[in-house]
């Protein structure tokens, strides 16, 4: 029987003097009451996060809040795809799949390539199903042209030959397979980077800090134009203020409720539709991932991600309170039933679930069935001259901040309006944090020449490869120099104690959620005993 690699019970953190480059809360707070900013992000999913990370590199001065933790509602319980969005075709909108491919491509290629990687997609036909073989061959030839053919060439497989990739695949009735390519993120992973982007170029940035009021410029007794906010720090409960010039909302499902804050009788702008997913243990190698229609304009995913499968997504109505949301019975079923017209049933066992987790995507308000509605990104004005941004997808997380940068330069009355000429310049493929060809990282890693951890394990390697880029060599260093950190913080995870020390010290992890959740991937393992939660709260009380 395996146990928990224990720290020590003597242990003491000896890594504080090496990892203090983060200020304290305290310090945080009061840097963000004593300066006024030129803009004001509060929400810290990757919409809120994009933005930041363009207004800083634009020389602005910036602040960005969260009353959770960043990335920690929606931006990181998505299907962790960077996609061209394949049923879009069904619309006619060919520049809209040619925009996300070029997006898809930047980011797998020059952005991030140490956190997102291609991956090859199989449509599987089946007698009876809503598409036919011809249309869908069709179909993959232009969705892959549109990419410039550079994911290959898409075209149709014979299901034997698609079975070898994915011995999972039932072949019952199956006439042929449809291939393509997109690709495929850790979705908390590449959120915390672009925070870490953000803070690089000058974004003071705080999570777990809720904003409880805005404030007013007053005039002749009167209420006027948003200038910044009343915040306080969930953790210790102290209260503090930010200005600013300009106030954007990007607080996502939470939108209407920071609109309303400005102006009480604002109508309604969202609907929200909710997205669940089952993360499951494989029981076989998957080659690639695939992608199995329900309908004419739903898809269901089975993704091989993490070394475990996910399955889903559900796409239904949410009202209510966005806090609320969770995966239910109804879910699980329908998740499961619908992943089982292409998986074969031996995958599909409840008792392979390790994890589930649901989103709220944001959608315009309107008529029509949340499947068909158009997942666009809004910019509003409100009475008090605070922006609202929602919508929007993962895949154009860029060209987001962009748009509502250029949103902000265009829009009168708004001081900041002047100083955009530098974002105007901005390189178009600018680069996160650790960027680096991950399978160099990894081989440096296990060389015996240039290794700054000996003994690490091929799947550890592999992992800081593919979630740090060069900040591996960080961490793995921190581990070489205090071995009692090179120990795994579970048996059946690749995650090692230096990552908890890491995450506390340099990537604003507060709460054990924190680094389980959205930091490591133990949560989504079925990895987070009480045990394992009991140890990391340690390490992050020795802050």
């Amino acid at each position: 029987m395996t146990t928990l690699q224990h720290l020590p019970a003597n242990w003491e953190d000896p890594t504080v003097a090496r990892f203090t480059e983060r200020a304290d809360r305290a310090e945080q707070r009061e840097a963000l009451s004593r300066t006024t900013f030129d803009l004001l992000v509060i929400g810290g999913g990757i919409l809120g996060i994009s933005t930041a990370w363009h207004a800083a590199q634009s020389g602005l001065r910036v602040a960005l809040v969260d009353s959770g933790d960043f990335a920690g509602a929606t931006s990181s319980a998505s299907s962790k795809l960077l996609h061209g969005g394949l049923r879009y075709l069904q619309t006619g909108a060919v520049k809209l799949v040619a925009e996300n491919h070029f997006e898809r491509r930047a980011v797998t290629r020059q952005v991030a390539p140490h956190l997102s990687r291609p991956l090859t997609f199989y449509l599987p036909i089946y007698k009876h199903g809503p598409h036919g073989a011809a249309k869908m061959g069709a179909g993959v030839f232009a969705y892959s042209a549109l990419s410039g053919f550079g994911d290959g060439v898409g075209h149709l497989l014979n299901p034997v030959k698609a079975r070898m990739a994915v011995p999972e695949l039932r072949i019952d009735d199956l006439k042929a397979v449809a291939v393509y390519g997109d690709s495929q993120m850790n979705d908390a992973r590449m959120a915390l980077m672009t925070v870490r982007a953000a803070a690089a170029a000058g974004a003071e940035v705080l999570n777990h800090a809720e904003v409880t009021g805005l404030r007013f410029t007053s005039r002749h007794g009167a209420r006027g134009r948003v200038s910044g906010a009343e915040l306080r720090d969930r953790l210790t409960g102290a209260e503090f203020g930010i200005n600013a010039h300009v106030v954007l909302n990007a607080t996502g499902p939470w939108v209407d409720h920071l609109r309303r804050m400005e102006d009480a009788g604002a109508d309604p702008s969202i609907r929200l539709s909710k997205g669940a997913h089952l993360v499951l243990k494989r029981t076989s190698h998957w080659k690639a991932a695939l992608a199995t229609p329900i309908d004419k304009y739903r898809i269901t995913f089975a993704l091989p991600w993490e070394d475990m499968l996910l399955l889903g997504t559900t796409d239904e109505e949410f009202e209510g309170d966005p806090g609320d949301v969770a995966v239910t019975d109804k879910d699980v079923a329908q998740i499961l039933d619908e992943a089982g017209h292409s998986v074969r049933p031996e995958q599909l066992r409840r008792d392979l679930v390790t994890y589930s987790f649901a989103g709220l995507r944001v959608l315009p308000g309107g008529p029509g069935s949340t499947a068909k509605a158009k997942r666009e990104t809004v910019v509003t004005e409100g009475r008090g001259g605070m922006l609202s941004v929602a919508g929007g997808k993962w895949t154009t997380f860029r060209h987001i901040g962009r748009t509502v940068m250029q949103k902000l330069a265009e829009m009168p009355g708004y001081t900041i309006g002047s100083d955009m000429e530098p974002m105007r310049n901005l390189p178009r493929r600018l680069p996160l944090p650790g960027i680096a060809n991950p399978h160099a990282v990894q081989h440096r890693l296990l060389s015996d020449g240039g290794a700054p951890l000996p003994n690490l394990g091929e799947d550890t390697a592999a992992h800081l490869a593919t979630h740090y880029g060069s900040i591996a060599f960080d961490i793995a260093r921190l581990a070489g120099e205090h071995p009692d950190l090179a120990r795994r913080v579970h048996p059946d995870a690749p995650e090692i104690w230096a990552q908890v020390v890491y995450a506390r010290d340099m990537e604003w992890a507060q709460t054990p959620d924190d680094v389980l959740r959205r930091r490591t991937t133990l949560t989504i393992r079925g990895l987070d005993t009480p045990e394992v939660r009991a140890q990391v709260q340690r390490v992050l009380d020795q802050r």
